[in-house]
C-alpha cells in the first residue's frame, strides 16, 4: 500500500514534506518491534501514527490500547497500567488486570507519556527491557510481549535536563523517532483541511458548505495555528455554524483567529523554537526592542554631549595658549553654545520625552507584575490556569508572586 492509500484509509489530509515523511517512517517502523516515540506540538494529530503501526504490523489482529498518562491521576496510573492484587490498597477490592496484560502480543500507545510519575517509568523501563512487571501489591513477576509506541508534545531532554524524566527509559523509547510537523509549516495543507472541516461540518449539520474569499484564504495561510489542526477543526465549525452568510470574507474570518495581527510578524515569528533564555514570550521581545532603542538613544545623547564639550574645551585651551585671539575665541564658544542649546532643545523634545515615557508605560517589571496581577483576577487565584495564559511554568509564577509580594 502506498503513503496515498494510507491517507485515505487514516483520513489524513495533506501532501507537505514533513508529513508524509512521517507517514513513511512509520509505514517502514510497523514491521518490526521496536519501540517508537512520536513528537510534535500538540493538536498536530499525533493519535494516528500508532494506528498506522499496528495496522501495518504483525500485530494487527492483536488488542490495540490507547492510554493518555496525562489524564490518570498519579496515586492509580500503575494500577492502571500493571494492575493489582485484591486489597493491595484502600479500593481494591478485587485482583485487576492492567493494559500491558491486556495487550499481551498487542500494541499499546501511551499517549503524552512525559506525565508519567518517575516511579512508573521505572517500571516502565522494566518492561521495555525485559518483558517483565509486578502487579501493584504483587511480588510476582509477569510476563508480556507487547509493542509500545509513545507520544508526545514536552521537549523531553529538556525534561531529562530538570529531572522530570529518565534519560535511560528515553533512550528505549526513542529507538525510532516520528515527528510531527506544526500546521504553521504545512501552509500548503491548510486550505485542503479547511474544506475537508468545511464540507464535512456542511453535511454533519445539513447546511451550504461555507467557502472563503481570496482575502480570507491568505489570512487562514498566513495564520500561526498555535493549536494546530484541532484549532483549525475547531474555528472552521464555529463559523459553519455561526455565519448566516457563506461566503466568508477576510473581515469576518479573522473575528474567529485570536492575535491574528500578530500570527506571523517578522519581529517575533520564526518556525525555529525561540531561545526561553533570550525570550519567554513574543511581549518580552517587544520590551527588548524597546529597552534597546532607549539604550541607543541614550548613547547618542551622550556622544553629543561628549563631542560639545571637547570643542569647547579645545577652544579655552587655544585661548589660554594664545591670548591675542581672545575675542576670536569667545566667538567661537558663543558660537558652540548656541549650538549646544539647540541640540538640548532637541534633546528635551523628543529624549527626553521618550525616557518619560518609558519609565512610565515600559517598565518590564511593571509590566510583568500587571500581566501576574490580572492572569490571577482572571482565573480568580488558580496559579496553574493564570502560568499557562502567561507562557510561564508554575515554579516561575510562584517565584513572581514571591517577589512581587502579591502571595
Amino acid at each position: 500500500m502506498d503513503i496515498q492509500q494510507v491517507k485515505q484509509r487514516f483520513g489524513i489530509i495533506g501532501n507537505s514534506a514533513g508529513l508524509t515523511r512521517a507517514i513513511d517512517i512509520a509505514m517502514q517502523v510497523a514491521a518490526t518491534d521496536l519501540s517508537v516515540l512520536i513528537t510534535g506540538e500538540s493538536g498536530t494529530g499525533k493519535e494516528i501514527f500508532p494506528q498506522i503501526i499496528h495496522q501495518f504490523s504483525p500485530r494487527k489482529h492483536g488488542v490495540y490500547i490507547a492510554v493518555n498518562c496525562g489524564a490518570i491521576p498519579e496515586g492509580t496510573i500503575d494500577s492502571e497500567l500493571f494492575g493489582h492484587e485484591k486489597g493491595s490498597f484502600t479500593g481494591a477490592h478485587e485482583k485487576r488486570k492492567g493494559y500491558f496484560e491486556v495487550a499481551h502480543n498487542g500494541t499499546i500507545f501511551l499517549d503524552e507519556v512525559a506525565e508519567l510519575p518517575l516511579s512508573t517509568q521505572v517500571r516502565l523501563l522494566r518492561v521495555l527491557e525485559t518483558g517483565e512487571f509486578f502487579k501493584v501489591g504483587s511480588s510476582e513477576s509477569q510476563k508480556t510481549n507487547v509493542r509500545v509506541v509513545a507520544a508526545t508534545n514536552v521537549d523531553v531532554p529538556r525534561a531529562i535536563q530538570s529531572g522530570r524524566f529518565r534519560e535511560d527509559l528515553y533512550y528505549r523509547l526513542n529507538t525510532v523517532p516520528i515527528f510531527v510537523p506544526p500546521l504553521r509549516d504545512r501552509t500548503e495543507d491548510t486550505l485542503l483541511l479547511f474544506r475537508k472541516f468545511s464540507s464535512d461540518f456542511a453535511e454533519k449539520y445539513r447546511m451550504p458548505t461555507i467557502k472563503l474569499s481570496p482575502g480570507a484564504q491568505m489570512a487562514l495561510t498566513n495564520y500561526g495555528w498555535p493549536g494546530n489542526v484541532r484549532q483549525l477543526k475547531n474555528i472552521t465549525e464555529q463559523v459553519s455554524i455561526i455565519e448566516q452568510e457563506k461566503e466568508i470574507t477576510e473581515e469576518t474570518l479573522q473575528k474567529y483567529l485570536p492575535d491574528a495581527f500578530t500570527s506571523k510578524l517578522p519581529a517575533i515569528f520564526s518556525g525555529d523554537i525561540v531561545d526561553n533564555k533570550t525570550f519567554n514570550s513574543e511581549r518580552e521581545i517587544l520590551y527588548q526592542i524597546l529597552f534597546d532603542m532607549k539604550k541607543d538613544m541614550n548613547e547618542l545623547k551622550q556622544l553629543v554631549n561628549d563631542i560639545m564639550h571637547d570643542r569647547i574645551g579645545n577652544v579655552q585651551m587655544r585661548e589660554n595658549a594664545y591670548p591675542s585671539n581672545v575675542n576670536e575665541n569667545k566667538a567661537i564658544i558663543n558660537q558652540n553654545q548656541e549650538s549646544t542649546i539647540r541640540i538640548s532643545n532637541v534633546n528635551h523634545k523628543n529624549i527626553q520625552d521618550t525616557e518619560i515615557f518609558e519609565e512610565e508605560s515600559f517598565s518590564l517589571g511593571d509590566k510583568e507584575k500587571e500581566f501576574i496581577i490580572k492572569a490571577l483576577e482572571k482565573y480568580h487565584g488558580k496559579r496553574k490556569l493564570a502560568a499557562t495564559e502567561l507562557g510561564i511554568s508554575e515554579r516561575t509564577l510562584y517565584r513572581k508572586i514571591k517577589e512581587y509580594n502579591l502571595g
